[in-house]
C-alpha cells in the first residue's frame, strides 16, 4: 500500500508540474532573461542578497540546504517508470531551516501533494527540481536565482521520520527522474573490467 501511495503521489507531481510548464506557469525553455522579466513576476526572497555559498561546481547549481547537508538516502533509479525506487535524494535538515533553489529558474508549482508541501522550480534545458516537504512556500511564477530561499523545511511529512530531511528531486523532460547530485558534479562510479 505504501509503495502504491508513493507512486501515485509521484505521478501526481509529474502531471501537475508538466501541466504547469505547458500552461505557461513556468517557461518551457527555462527562466526569463533576468530578474523581474516575464510580466511582473515576483522575485525570490533572497534575490539580490550576497551569500557566502561560493560558486556552484556545475552550471550554477548549489545545495538546497546550507551548510552542505548529509545525504540520508541516495537516488535509486527504478527499473521502469511504475516500479519502486527512490526518485531523488534525502538530505538531513532541521524543521524551519531555509530551503534554497538549487539553480536559477521560476517556481512552476507550489502546493500540497499527498499532505506534503511541494515546490517545483523550472530550470533551463527542460530540467525541473522538486523540494518537499516545505512550509512558507514561494508562489507560482516567482523568479529565483541559485541560493534564493523558496520555503522552509516542514516538521511533518519527512521521508526520514523521525528525523527531518528534504527530499530533493530532478526531472528531465516529462517523466525522466535523474540523480539531483549530478547537478553538483557528483557522478556515480563506473566499474571497468580488469585486463
Amino acid at each position: 500500500m505504501t509503495i502504491r501511495w508513493t507512486f501515485l503521489a509521484r505521478a501526481a507531481l509529474v502531471a501537475v508540474t508538466t501541466a504547469a510548464a505547458a500552461t505557461g506557469a513556468g517557461p518551457p525553455g527555462g527562466p526569463p532573461a533576468g530578474p523581474g522579466a516575464g510580466g511582473g513576476a515576483q522575485t525570490g526572497r533572497g534575490a539580490g542578497a550576497e551569500t557566502d555559498r561560493g560558486t556552484a561546481p556545475v552550471g550554477g547549481f548549489t545545495w538546497p540546504l546550507w551548510p552542505q547537508p548529509a545525504v540520508a538516502r541516495p537516488f535509486d533509479a527504478p527499473p521502469a517508470p511504475w516500479a519502486a525506487g527512490h526518485r531523488g535524494v534525502d538530505l538531513l535538515g532541521a524543521p524551519g531551516r531555509p530551503v534554497l533553489a538549487a539553480g536559477a529558474g521560476r517556481v512552476s508549482f507550489s502546493g500540497v501533494i499527498a499532505g506534503r508541501g511541494v515546490v517545483t522550480v523550472q530550470h533551463a534545458n527542460g530540467r525541473r527540481t522538486t523540494y518537499e516537504p516545505l512550509d512558507a512556500r514561494d508562489a507560482v511564477g516567482t523568479v529565483v536565482r541559485a541560493g534564493d530561499q523558496i520555503g522552509t523545511l516542514a516538521s511533518t511529512g519527512s521521508h526520514c521520520a523521525p528525523r527531518s530531511c528534504l527530499h530533493w528531486g530532478l526531472l528531465v523532460g516529462p517523466e525522466d527522474y535523474r540523480d539531483p547530485l549530478t547537478l553538483l558534479g557528483f557522478r556515480r562510479p563506473r566499474l571497468l573490467p580488469l585486463g
